[in-house]
């Protein structure tokens, strides 16, 4: 079976699914409100740095993205949903590929467009603050949180293959993405630098400190969504639909 029918046929789900594109919209909205929020902030506060507070808005905002990600793959664990996808397209592999496709490409859209329209809108209020900002860090921050939110997505589609649960997997990340990764960056140091959220969240800053930098951040962050990937497409091999 040709992969672009695949495609097209889990595309089509993404679509009429109403949550999914709700979830979509939802990312570029509280994104831009949080964005917009930060950029009335203190700039002279000690350690600020304009570009995270540009783009400040996506620690919120990501949430949106990993709700995307869990319900566009546990939506097919109710009602006998997955036994159809797999009686159209029985190999398990070309058919969760074609999945994860489906879910990156418009995450990662999103959030280009997300990032760009969360730039402009914080840097309107922080005026002159914004100003030493080059065009290759600005650039590297929007493509980088396209990359950033397409990987979170990924990652907790990976958890809910594994988990087979939309609810379950959304009760073990967010609080972790919202609450425990701080808790755990306060108390590890550095060690949280290796946490999927927080390494790939340097590419959101200007200046950065410890091991990582921008890119091999991005590049932690992909190893933790990889594995998550390869995790949940071990369990639906293993498990029947």
């Amino acid at each position: 079976m040709e992969l672009t029918p695949v495609l097209r046929s889990e595309w089509l789900k993404i679509r009429t699914l109403r949550s999914l594109p709700g979830a979509l919209l939802a990312l570029f909205a509280a994104t831009i409100a949080f964005s917009a929020i930060a950029g009335v902030s203190d700039a002279s506060e000690p350690g600020f740095d304009p570009l995270f507070a540009s783009l400040s808005g996506v620690i919120p905002g990501q949430i949106a993205a990993v709700s995307f990600g869990a319900m566009a793959v546990s939506s097919e664990f109710h009602q006998g949903a997955l036994r159809l996808s797999l009686a159209a397209v029985p190999r398990r592999g070309r058919w969760f590929a074609a999945k994860a496709a489906v879910i990156a490409v418009p995450v990662f859209l999103v959030g280009l467009v997300t990032a760009l329209a969360a730039l402009f809108a914080a840097r309107a209020g922080l005026g002159p603050a914004a100003g030493g900002l080059s065009t290759g860090e600005q650039v590297r921050a929007v493509v980088g949180c396209g990359v950033y939110l397409m990987l979170m997505a990924l990652f907790a589609a990976g958890i809910a293959a594994l988990l087979r649960s939309g609810v379950a997997t959304l009760s073990l990340l967010v609080p972790f993405i919202l609450v425990v990764s701080f808790v755990i960056g306060d108390a590890t140091g550095t060690v949280a630098d290796f946490l999927p959220d927080k390494a790939g969240q340097l590419v959101l800053r200007e200046t950065y400190d410890g091991t990582l930098g921008p890119w091999s951040g991005l590049a932690v962050t992909a190893l933790w969504t990889a594995a998550a990937l390869l995790a949940g497409a071990w369990r639906l091999r293993r498990r029947d639909a």
